[in-house]
């Protein structure tokens, strides 16, 4: 067992990092599309509980990238699945991205 922001990460969780171009409150606006609204939210962290399921959102601090003239917001995104397989995070990933990816063009 390994301390990881607070939490402990137990074998056979899957931990996903990710570095997102998004507020906070950008994020919590829209995290419920994915996870719905049964959920546990303190200060930067969510955690969905579905019986020996449990998902933990955690947002770190919120900072800005600066590329020429333009400030762009980044959150750094941890998600850990406990009592998932690969398979089932994989497809929650796949959903979570779609609900956050940005049109361009």
């Amino acid at each position: 067992m390994a301390p990881r922001g607070g939490r402990l990460i137990m074998p056979g969780d899957v931990v996903i990092n990710k570095e997102m171009g998004i507020t906070h409150d950008e994020f919590f606006r829209n995290i419920g599309r994915v996870i719905g609204d049964d959920q546990d939210r303190q200060g930067n962290a969510i955690t969905v509980a579905d019986g020996d399921k449990r998902l933990t959102i955690g947002l770190a601090e919120q900072s800005i990238r600066h590329i020429a003239l333009f400030a762009i917001p980044v959150t750094r995104v941890t998600l850990t699945f406990s009592g998932y397989g690969e398979d089932e995070a994989a497809a929650f990933i796949e959903r979570f991205d779609n609900a956050f990816r940005r049109g361009g063009g």
